[in-house]
């Protein structure tokens, strides 16, 4: 019993050897709205750097998981649960926080911006802003983004999740506008509808959307049963960039 005991003191004695660092989640939220992809972003209300932009983001706490803490500030900012995020990277630069020593997680999702709370909003003092125009973050916040983007356009490229920024119901200009500003560049009309339209995952609807012109567009759906049942089929989603 005494070597047990001696063995056990030892085994605690290489934890206190260590210096203990706090731990934290950073949310990189994207929206969708007017032809344009948007971040969400707060300013801060604390030191360090009081007053810049930042990423919504915060400390877990000793009862939850990394997950568990990315899903309570994604609600705390949005009034949104259950909303598919994405573990996207860990950042531990030595100096990335100047209040102290910091690793982070950063998470990433896709909003449908009608769907949240504007009261959220206000009350955790953010934004959405277009993301051609997101100012200077702070600490390595511009590099999580750029980090975030470049997964969200390979994840994009071979998975629906583009869908999961439009209203269930879109025209296929929509749906081109949408990965227009994702991959920021232009695609041509034909081909795009063309691509999109010879995937055969999309139900047309007996209704058009009159907003953008008399004539009208042809309102789709994205049918999920029928991709989940292609996918069965070794189907390869593939949009033209």
């Amino acid at each position: 019993m005494l070597e047990d005991s001696t063995t056990n003191r030892s085994d605690v004695d290489i934890y206190n050897k260590y210096t203990p660092y706090l731990v934290a989640v950073d949310c990189i939220i994207f929206g969708f709205i007017e032809h344009e992809l948007k971040l969400l972003i707060i300013k801060r209300v604390i030191d360090p750097c009081k007053g810049s932009w930042s990423l919504m983001g915060g400390f877990v706490s000793p009862d939850e998981s990394m997950d568990e803490a990315a899903y309570r500030i994604l609600y705390d900012l949005t009034g949104l649960k259950d909303l598919y995020m994405t573990q996207l990277y860990t950042h531990g630069d030595i100096e990335r926080d100047p209040g102290a020593r910091v690793i982070s997680t950063s998470y990433y999702s896709l909003i449908k911006m009608q769907d949240i709370d504007s009261d959220h909003e206000m009350t955790s003092n953010a934004c959405w802003c277009p993301i051609n125009e997101v100012p200077e973050l702070v600490f390595d916040h511009s590099k999580m983004v750029e980090m975030a983007l470049e997964s969200l356009r390979h994840e994009a490229h071979r998975k629906p999740i583009g869908f999961e920024l439009l209203p269930p119901k879109f025209t296929i200009p929509q749906l081109q506008s949408l990965y227009e500003a994702i991959y920021q560049q232009h695609f041509d009309k034909r081909n795009f509808r063309k691509s999109i339209l010879k995937m055969n995952l999309l139900d047309q609807l007996d209704e058009k959307d009159k907003e953008s012109s008399r004539k009208g567009a042809w309102l789709y759906r994205f049918n999920e049963e029928k991709y989940k049942e292609l996918l069965r089929q070794g189907f390869f989603f593939n949009i033209p960039v």
